[in-house]
């Protein structure tokens, strides 16, 4: 290239110092760059030198040539090429993988203060990081009381997306305490005491019949969702306990209509479908109590949950029930299932269909009939002599 002494000596400092020492007028004078990644990109740096604004002459270009720019200038020490990228990058958006070329390359380029105002969009204060339990709870809170139902579900299945993404990365610093959302928890099941004991005084003629049901349904979905991150998160063996332990609303709940009270039920489907699978692990005591509890009504309910959601995965629900009986002694399962198996003769297929638990218990009562584990602890041991 044939380029001006003076342009590169005033606007580089790498160069400044390669043609310190040459003080010849009217010379040519030679500078080989033997390292250059790509030649265009570096020709166009040195172009840039000669521009008066440089921000405009950025403008229009993608964030990948700009990186590269910025790359090449500050190899060349080229200030002002590196202060235009810099704004350049701190002005228009990013795409996720952009993002990603950005923080490496900064963070290579080591500019410090310099890039403090392009990386203020990705860097959280000290102070965030500290409150991010308290943002999570805002947050939460504001998707739970949401007026507008189609927006709620919006936002609750955009929040689970990305704390479910967020559970697989390892260096993230979202921490959202358990105590947080059992607080939640708590405070949807005192709404739902509320609308059931409301619902349990209200004449079916009243004309906000159907708002008190949409109450009901969506404090319920909302007690859902909690449980649904609670489980993702590993969270949701104290509220096994809690649910079984919520006596005053199932008592509420057996004495209201039934198109008032069936989404309530899927809670306890849902801990049967995670019990069954294993991502929630109580004792045997616990899961007895939740059925003892809360069996009878999802029975009731069960018709009115498969017709009235179509969310309502009927063989999976009757499977993770199936499973959780099979966890329990041999007595609890027949004492469940003999209370099943009369009901189910008069219910049919408005009751869920575990006749595989059933199946299973009985080989376990009068085939198997495994008895207790012989006691090896007198063992005998006989030694002899073999001959040599």
């Amino acid at each position: 290239m044939d380029v001006h002494k003076r342009v590169l000596s005033e606007k580089s400092r790498f160069f400044a110092e390669k043609l310190s020492q040459r003080k010849e007028k009217g010379v040519s004078h030679t500078v080989e760059i033997s390292e250059c990644d790509d030649v265009e990109v570096y020709v166009e740096t040195v172009v840039l030198m000669y521009s008066d604004d440089l921000k405009k002459r950025l403008i229009g270009e993608n964030v990948n040539k700009v990186l590269a720019l910025l790359q090449v200038s500050a190899a060349i020490m080229f200030d002002a090429g590196i202060s235009s990228c810099l704004e350049y990058l701190e002005a228009v958006p990013w795409s996720e993988d952009e993002e990603e070329k950005v923080l490496s390359l900064l963070s290579q380029l080591e500019l410090h203060g310099s890039m403090t105002e392009v990386l203020q969009r990705v860097l959280s204060e000290p102070s965030t990081s500290v409150r991010t339990d308290d943002i999570f709870l805002k947050l939460l809170s504001g998707v739970l009381q949401a007026k507008d139902d189609k927006v709620r579900r919006e936002m609750k299945t955009l929040i689970s997306r990305l704390l479910r993404e967020d559970s697989f990365d390892c260096n993230s610093r979202l921490d959202v305490s358990k105590d947080t959302l059992y607080h939640l928890c708590h405070r949807c099941l005192c709404s739902l005491v509320l609308c059931l004991s409301e619902a349990m005084c209200m004449d079916s003629s009243r004309q906000d019949r159907g708002v008190l049901m949409a109450e009901i349904a969506r404090e319920a979905d909302n007690l859902q969702w909690l449980v649904d991150i609670l489980i993702d998160k590993w969270m949701a063996n104290d509220f096994v306990k809690l649910w079984a332990d919520q006596k005053e609303l199932a008592e509420l709940h057996s004495k209201i209509p039934t198109m008032y009270r069936h989404e309530i039920s899927r809670i306890t489907a849902q801990l049967c479908i995670a019990i069954g699978r294993g991502n929630i692990l109580v004792p045997k005591d616990s899961r007895f109590s939740l059925l003892s509890t809360w069996l009878d009504a999802l029975y009731e309910d069960f018709r009115w949950m498969r017709r009235a959601s179509r969310s309502v995965d009927k063989k999976l629900t009757e499977e993770g029930l199936s499973q959780t009986i099979l966890t329990l002694s041999l007595r609890q399962q027949q004492v469940i299932l003999f209370n099943w198996f009369h009901r189910f003769l008069n219910k049919g297929d408005d009751y869920p269909n575990i006749q595989r638990a059933f199946e299973v218990w009985w080989r376990r009562a009068f085939i198997r009939q495994y008895a207790d584990v012989p006691d090896s602890s007198q063992m005998q041991v006989t030694i002899c002599n073999y001959p040599t």
